[in-house]
């Protein structure tokens, strides 16, 4: 049976670079983001009957509550979720940074990515499955009074707990953290970043190895002139 997987923030960049991925890889996808038109348009593209549309807000429980629940009552499954979806600081910094922002950036970061791994464990429980987390390179400097870097520190700090609490019953966890990507995560373009495909690529290798093997990290970077 065709393995299904559950991607957040999947409209654009890394998210629907990995569903891309994911489809050629054999996999089916659900695909979560609050962009109704470019979801549909995403599964156009893959095919209805390896892609499904699932609009929703990652800091909604009620929302992703009903995603997850479409998703396993359509392709009757899940093995694996990505917890993607992100959100930068408009301004850096802390004495300069912004409340509101910030408040966004927790209820996106921490809080979505919370809501998506709870509602995913108990279907990821039945099939020994695989949770995959976007963290970064802002978790592994110091970045000055980077809030952004904090929430990714905790999704670093979470991914190795969640590992510890799946692990016993034969369930996986990585996080994949890139340097700069280009994505529109930024204003403007990053021609010297990673490629969305590149963090992609990432995620299916971990998604690809035999059960024996857990892929805790990955790492990556650009290369300068690559």
């Amino acid at each position: 049976m065709t393995k299904v997987l559950l991607i957040t923030g999947a409209s654009s960049g890394i998210g629907a670079a990995t569903a891309r991925a994911a489809v050629q890889a054999g996999w089916t996808v659900g695909l979560l983001a609050r962009s109704a038109e470019r979801l549909a348009g995403l599964v156009d593209e893959l095919g209805p009957e390896r892609a499904m549309a699932l609009p929703a807000d990652v800091t909604s429980v009620e929302e992703q509550t009903r995603a997850v629940a479409a998703l396993v009552e359509g392709f009757g499954r899940l093995d694996a979720a990505f917890a993607n979806a992100g959100l930068g600081a408009s301004l850096a910094g802390t004495e300069q940074g912004n409340l509101e922002n910030w408040r966004q950036m927790l209820d996106v970061n921490i809080w979505g990515l919370l809501v998506t791994v709870k509602l995913a464990l108990p279907h990821l429980r039945a099939s020994q499955g695989h949770v995959v987390l976007t963290g970064s390179r802002a978790a592994r400097t110091e970045l000055s009074g980077s809030i952004y870097g904090a929430t990714k520190h905790f999704v670093h700090g979470f991914a190795a707990n969640l590992l510890a609490e799946m692990r016993p019953w034969g369930g996986r966890c990585t996080v994949v953290a890139p340097g700069m990507v280009d994505t529109s995560f930024f204003s403007e373009p990053k021609p010297e970043g990673l490629r969305s495909e590149d963090v992609a690529a990432a995620v299916i290798y971990a998604l690809e190895q035999p059960p024996s093997v857990a892929v805790g990290e990955i790492y990556l970077m650009p290369v300068p002139g690559g």
